[in-house]
């Protein structure tokens, strides 16, 4: 009798097993969790070396083929920009329903919003339409870089939500070969295949109103004004 008094009762032997089977499990997916991150972390660098190679290139391809026409005393034709960076300076109190749809279009919903946009026979227009109520220029890789950076944040399930960690662009966009931070700049800075994909996935960018405010919104940036194309 005293030794089935002190016998573990069955149901706490049986609680027991669970619980360090629980804790097995737990131990397993953390480690699992750890490898990816690991093997995400590697990927993102290799992608970084691979597209700095890249980078270099075009800078020197470029600067290459400046100086083949100086040497040759030819015009040499820059390559048209491909994408833009556009801001909303202007509320749309009192403007056209034709304009206020085009800003939505253009996700420029809010005052100091940014968006990029892909330059095209259809999107030209647009902004020339709108070109009062926004401030635009062709960003340059540092440009592209540090708003993703610095200002980044990713549309996930309707939801703004600061971009921390690569797995929420694998998850969002692996399907397209994006699966770090790299890739996203890359896709926007070259306007890559899937540049649609990749900019919807980024929320628009809340920009500030620039230090000691605008000079002025009501003209255009070629007439000392604050308005329209901004170049480079």
């Amino acid at each position: 009798n005293k030794d089935m008094s002190k016998a573990t009762p069955e149901t706490v032997l049986l609680r027991r097993k669970n619980a360090a089977r629980m804790r097995a499990a737990r131990q397993a997916q953390l480690e699992t969790l750890k490898k990816a991150r690991s093997q995400r972390k590697e990927i993102a660098f290799r992608r970084a070396e691979k597209y700095a190679k890249e980078y270099r290139k075009m800078d020197r391809d470029l600067i290459r083929m400046r100086r083949i026409a100086r040497a040759t005393d030819a015009f040499y034709m820059e390559p048209e920009a491909k994408v833009v960076f556009v801001t909303r300076i202007r509320g749309i109190t009192g403007v056209s329903p034709r304009v206020r749809k085009i800003l939505q279009l253009l996700r420029l919903r809010q005052l100091h919003n940014g968006v990029f946009v892909k330059l095209s026979g259809a999107t030209w227009p647009m902004l020339r339409l709108v070109e009062p109520y926004i401030a635009y220029g062709y960003p340059t890789l540092r440009s592209v870089r540090e708003l993703i950076y610095k200002r980044g944040h990713a549309k996930i399930g309707g939801q703004r939500k600061a971009i921390i960690d690569n797995a929420m662009i694998e998850d969002s966009l692996g399907k397209y070969g994006m699966v770090c931070v790299e890739d996203l700049i890359h896709e926007i800075y070259t306007v890559g295949p899937h540049f649609k994909q990749a900019n919807r996935f980024l929320w628009p960018f809340k920009l500030n109103s620039p230090t000691g405010g605008f000079k002025d919104i009501g003209r255009q940036f070629s007439d000392n004004g604050d308005a329209g194309n901004r170049g480079d």
